[in-house]
């Protein structure tokens, strides 16, 4: 039997998730914790594969403060992994598996990791690390190197450490889409801020009947962060294997598994009702989570339709913020459509200009904020931490503007206003007008140099099968939406937009692409 009363009683206080699995595989050991492909894996099994995932790690040199770098796809390893490295103090570092080998082997230097946790499909990422760096296998390997040989022997009476709440747990590097990605360190304090959060979010009143199915991949801190919730409360997670997204396959995973709360990105949410939709299935769902990625005010009208029943939550945030920041709540949804909702209760938040003054209401300028969902600082970085802080708020880097009752909006990311002739574009809202476009299946908006106004406006758009989209057309469709200066002034199509793992357009790929000066 496990350790699960933890013989260190000050320990046992902490808020780590290691201590929630071990208090659950006390007070409910046969209770279902994960389910992924049809299999369950109980609270004491939990428990257990983590206690001796924590011995294999130490006995590859890992302690307080090392670090654990995970390339494994969603799959129970990768929580087993993070729950070890709990237990030794260790902080975990979660990487985006779809990297270049380049990409990997820089944050396998930068985080200066201990040892690196790699499942059997991605050892190949792996072997461009340095090999002086010991690896671990998850899946099918030799015996040397295969975690699952050697947690059959290790030793699972392995206590948990007892380190301080604001002591780091994990980092999360930024997708790095416009340069090196940057290493946000979140504290144990962070993650359980973040659980709080979503308890709230997603309605968490019944431990007994909640199911949450994570379609996300675990790097991400979207995934990540809704497991928090229900370790802290026992309740059952489901883990979607990755792959290509089926709709028809997660509407099933739905069915099956009496899902009650799932969180996706809006691409995702717009598959599943152009591809297959929920009409004849039996779903359990109370709550639909989307965010990562802004959605059209098209997408949520088609949402409320499909879903009458169910809420419909808008979770908006970043990395560093452990994400969240600001919620829609379900009643609020309609009518206050293209809102991100309000700050959440543990954060304080200004909009400012330039020079940190408030802006006046309705105006836009970049959020910034205060919370306990704030991480500590960028990893060994600290001219990115001090430019982050400056002013002695977390600057977010995005543009919004607040309603009279408090709504916030998003206007663009600050790197992706466009300024032409002086008049500042915000590209998220002509999006949003291009998207209700009925020929119209994707878009992103980027800014071409030009020589007389220095930037234009171009729609990088994905057409319908067999429509023609054009620049006088789109110019009719936006007359009377937004004014004549941000429409955009050439048309590029494509059969789909560069996104990363997180959902989100890669707009450096299109600038590089389509933001030369035109001839």
């Amino acid at each position: 039997m496990t350790a699960t009363t933890n013989a260190q009683p000050f320990a046992a206080r902490r808020i780590h998730w290691a201590n929630h699995v071990a208090r659950h595989a006390f007070a409910k050991p046969d209770a279902v914790a994960l389910r992924f492909r049809g299999a369950s894996t109980t609270w004491r099994e939990l428990e257990d594969r983590s206690a001796r995932t924590a011995a294999v790690l130490a006995a590859r040199g890992v302690g307080r403060g090392d670090r654990v770098v995970l390339l494994v796809t969603n799959r129970p390893e990768f929580l087993e992994v993070m729950l070890a490295a709990t237990r030794l103090g260790a902080i975990a570092v979660p990487v985006n598996f779809r990297l270049s080998p380049g990409e990997v082997r820089f944050i396998v230097a930068d985080s200066d990791a201990t040892v690196v946790v790699v499942e059997d499909s991605l050892t190949g990422l792996a072997a461009e690390v340095d090999d002086s760096v010991p690896v671990l296998v998850v899946g099918d390997a030799s015996d040397d190197v295969s975690l699952e040989t050697q947690l059959r022997a290790a030793d699972p009476d392995v206590p948990i450490a007892d380190v301080a709440e604001d002591s780091p747990a994990a980092i999360m590097y930024t997708s790095g889409t416009t340069g090196r990605p940057k290493g946000a360190v979140l504290s144990h304090l962070n993650l359980q801020a973040q659980a709080l959060t979503l308890i709230r979010g997603w309605r968490l009143f019944d431990t007994e009947s909640e199911v949450n199915l994570v379609s996300s991949p675990l790097f991400h801190i979207a995934a990540l962060g809704s497991v928090g919730p229900f370790l802290l409360i026992g309740a059952t997670i489901v883990i979607h294997p990755t792959r290509a997204f089926d709709a028809t396959e997660l509407l099933d995973t739905l069915e099956r598994e009496r899902v009650t709360s799932v969180f996706m990105v809006p691409t995702q949410w717009q598959a599943i009702l152009d591809d297959a939709g929920p009409e004849g299935r039996d779903l359990a769902l109370r709550v639909l989570g989307w965010g990562a990625a802004p959605a059209t005010p098209t997408l949520l009208d088609r949402l409320y339709s499909a879903f009458p029943d169910a809420a419909i939550v808008a979770f908006f945030g970043q990395t560093e913020m452990s994400p969240v920041t600001c919620m829609l709540d379900g009643k609020d949804a309609v009518r206050k459509i293209g809102s991100v909702g309000k700050p959440i209760d543990t954060v304080a938040m200004r909009v400012v200009d330039e020079a940190m003054n408030d802006v006046a209401q309705g105006e836009i300028g970049e959020i910034v904020y205060r919370g306990p969902g704030l991480m500590e600082g960028y990893w060994r970085n600290p001219e990115a931490t001090a430019d982050a802080f400056d002013g002695g708020w977390f600057h977010s880097g995005d543009l919004v503007r607040v309603d009279s009752d408090g709504f916030v909006y998003v206007a663009d990311r600050k790197k992706d206003m466009i300024i032409s002739g002086g008049e500042n574009i915000y590209c998220a809202e002509v999006e949003n007008a291009l998207a209700a476009h009925p020929d119209i299946l994707d878009v992103a908006v980027i800014g071409r140099a030009d020589e007389r106004w220095g930037e234009v406006p171009v729609a990088v758009v994905v057409p319908r099968a067999g429509a023609a989209l054009e620049v006088d057309a789109l110019a009719d469709w936006l007359d009377g939406r937004v004014a004549r200066y941000k429409r955009p002034k050439f048309v590029e199509v494509l059969p789909q937009l560069p996104r990363n793992a997180s959902g989100k357009v890669v707009k450096g790929v299109l600038r590089e692409q389509f933001g030369a000066v035109s001839s």
